[in-house]
């Protein structure tokens, strides 16, 4: 039991941090682009879950501007480049790729002094991207009644303990304890109603239950990082700060989860949800802030979860063909073995009777 309680403390100081410097600069206004639209093809079989870009080649995919937040100005974009984000799923699963332009930097122990990331996505009914959630109700105040209908599923990955390529995520030692920590790498599983009511799964307001989990699994490459063999923690920091290159994030998640507590999104095959990236980044080699993050749009972005029978439907013609095909060749086998068998009766020598040598002498 001290060992939960000082995994969640240590959790709980991080989400506390955030929780401080959330503050608007001013009166918040959002010109969404409403072309945008994510879609998570059926491609199975295609991911490993590794930190690196080379499966995701052939994924479509969209690439954004990162502006702050809390005041998404053009003039304080973020000058390391774009992220280009990718989803997919395997019937199963639903993956996604994140991929970012940054001079690489790691410092062991200080997730404050290296990227990180979280994934965002409406559980409730009423849940906005603004307020992360935007229930009204103060920190003594929001609880699952006061704030229902205006939960969030949030997973947030800080690298400053995760080694490059390994996974992290759900473990077997957090979910036993039933709550959404991640206590070696720092993949964790939250719920919000707004910013300043944010938890990790299984903990709130009115107590743990140890009924949750943590069902992310993720991964981090840097292109400026060579070994691929496998890094190991004495490997730190595993490349030199400083060199320029691309950030990898990979994720996964089942598409449902066994949430009975109202703190995981869920997805639906031929359905859509919405989904929101967050982008954090030591500019100038200064460690970030809760709230000091890069978003890669001012409102929710759609997401559709694509079925299976559509990458049927489109390869429908070559499948006509295919078969059209086999039963061409199956055709011309038959044939050749009734010709060949024909050609055998035909050519096989006639048999002479036989006629006893007794007889013959008798008729002479």
């Amino acid at each position: 039991m001290v060992r939960v309680s000082l995994v969640l403390l240590v959790l709980g100081s991080v989400l506390i941090g955030w929780v401080s410097s959330h503050q608007e600069s001013g009166k918040w206004s959002c010109e969404s682009d409403p072309g945008i639209r994510m879609q998570a093809e059926f491609r199975p079989g295609l991911v490993t879950l590794d930190g690196r870009a080379d499966d995701w080649k052939d994924i479509d995919g969209f690439e954004f501007s990162l502006l702050p937040a809390l005041d998404p100005d053009d003039d304080k974009e973020y000058k390391g480049g774009k992220m280009t984000v990718k989803a997919l799923h395997d019937g199963k699963d639903l993956f996604f790729s994140l991929q970012v332009d940054g001079d690489y930097t790691y410092s062991k122990g200080n997730n404050n002094k290296c990227p990180s990331v979280a994934l965002m996505f409406p559980i409730g009914d009423h849940a906005t991207y603004h307020n992360m959630g935007g229930c009204k109700e103060g920190t003594n105040s929001c609880s699952s009644k006061t704030c229902k209908g205006h939960e969030v599923d949030i997973m947030h990955f800080s690298i400053g303990n995760a080694i490059p390529g390994r996974l992290y995520g759900g473990n077997l030692i957090d979910n036993s304890d039933g709550n959404g920590g991640d206590r070696f790498g720092h993949l964790v599983d939250l719920y919000a109603w707004n910013p300043h009511c944010r938890y990790i799964d299984g903990t709130g307001p009115s107590g743990n239950d140890s009924s949750a989990q943590n069902n992310w699994k993720g991964a981090w490459w840097h292109t400026t990082l060579t070994d691929h063999s496998g890094f190991v923690e004495e490997d730190s920091p595993y490349s030199s700060d400083g060199q320029k290159g691309t950030y990898f994030f990979e994720f996964s998640r089942p598409l449902r989860t066994m949430d009975r507590l109202q703190q995981d999104a869920q997805f639906t095959i031929s359905g859509s949800s919405k989904m929101s990236v967050a982008f954090w980044y030591p500019v100038d080699g200064n460690p970030w802030y809760g709230s000091g993050h890069y978003s890669v749009n001012c409102d929710w972005i759609p997401l559709d979860i694509s079925p299976g029978s559509s990458m049927l439907t489109a390869s429908s013609p070559a499948s006509s063909g295919d078969v059209g095909s086999a039963f061409a060749l199956l055709f011309s086998v038959v044939s050749l073995c009734l010709s060949v068998f024909v050609g055998y009766r035909v050519a096989r020598p006639k048999g002479v009777p036989f006629t006893p040598m007794g007889t013959q002498m008798e008729n002479l």
